[in-house]
């Protein structure tokens, strides 16, 4: 099997961004002993403290964010950071190339039951003529990133990463300590049986949603649902067998303009999911098309196969709905 520096040397991959990518999978190898180690580790169970996005921080949370940002500061070629994790933007060096953003731990409520947990990173290109500890480093169009990745810490630790040639799967190898292409190029089927929402919220969707659900519970498809309640290994489904995940606009007020991050979650999972075949739009417009306004700005995601996420963008009871968007 291949090694995954040898297939982004192959990519031609800059080498510098090649350091960055090591640079993160280091502090993934960590935070895969520790999640391995269950209780043993002592890093599981909740803080006393909220996050910047007003979520009650597990500790694990704090020991990812820590663990990823300090690796990178220590890394010449970077410019600045932003976690979800973190209010403001981490500045770095001055003079480095690229900007990474990062969820150091999607899925952490699953972390106290050995669920499925991740980490997600985007990078883009630095802007030379702005200061590290400018926030517009990040108002960037999805479109603009040129590596996107996240790692799954399952019963194996997967990497899957795009640098826009592809979406490819690596196995961490616990024998040997690196990253092996198991998955040259993941494509997600056009068909899909399987849809992923969080049920839960049906009393606030929009009338798109309830629709688009009932559809799929009439649909002679014989539909399943699945949900691991973390975006990484809902997406990860997708990329390996097909399906669509919805977090769609609804009611409740906390959330007027969607619940994940379109910095942080969107931008990287909608370019992996393009690049291996599929669509992600935030419900009429495509995801890697919007551009960032607020550093901790949130959007609706629907994205998986292309026909299904399709089917749900052309109802015609939907486009009245996302107003904000037009």
């Amino acid at each position: 099997m291949k090694r995954l520096v040898s297939v982004l040397k192959a990519d031609g991959v800059d080498h510098s961004l090649i350091t960055i990518i090591r640079t993160i999978l280091a502090a993934s190898k960590e935070l895969s002993f520790r999640i391995g180690q269950g209780e043993l580790s002592g890093v599981l169970g909740s803080t006393l403290d909220e996050n910047i996005q007003g979520e009650q921080q597990k500790k694990l949370d704090v020991v990812a964010n820590q663990l990823i940002k300090e690796l990178l500061m220590d890394e010449a070629d970077v410019k600045s950071l932003a976690s979800e994790e973190e209010e403001f933007v981490v500045p770095v060096n001055g003079q480095g190339k690229y900007v990474i953003a990062f969820d150091p731990l999607d899925g952490s409520s699953n972390t106290d039951i050995n669920g499925q947990i991740g980490t997600i990173f985007t990078i883009f290109p630095a802007i030379s003529d702005l200061a590290a500890n400018d926030w517009r480093q990040f108002s960037r169009k999805g479109s603009e990133q040129i590596c996107a990745g996240y790692i799954l810490y399952g019963s194996a630790t997967m990497l899957v990463l795009t640098t826009g040639n592809g979406t490819r799967g690596y196995t961490l190898d616990l024998t040997h300590g690196g990253y092996l292409l198991t998955h040259p190029e993941l494509t997600i089927p056009a068909q899909t049986n399987e849809f992923s929402i969080n049920m839960a919220n049906q009393p606030y969707w929009l009338e798109q949603t309830k629709l688009y659900i009932d559809n799929v519970h009439a649909s002679e498809n014989s539909y399943s649902m699945r949900w691991n309640a973390a975006m990484v290994g809902d997406v990860h489904r997708i990329l390996l067998r097909g399906g669509i995940f919805l977090y769609p606009q609804d009611k409740r007020a906390q959330y007027p303009q969607g619940k994940l991050r379109l910095l942080y979650e969107a931008f990287p999972m909608a370019m992996l999911v393009e690049q291996a075949g599929g669509k992600a739009i935030d419900g009429n417009k495509t995801i890697l098309e919007q551009r960032l306004s607020v550093l901790h700005q949130r959007i609706p995601v629907i994205l998986g196969s292309a026909s299904e996420v399709d089917v749900f963008k052309c109802s015609k009871s939907h486009r009245k709905y996302y107003t904000f968007y037009n």
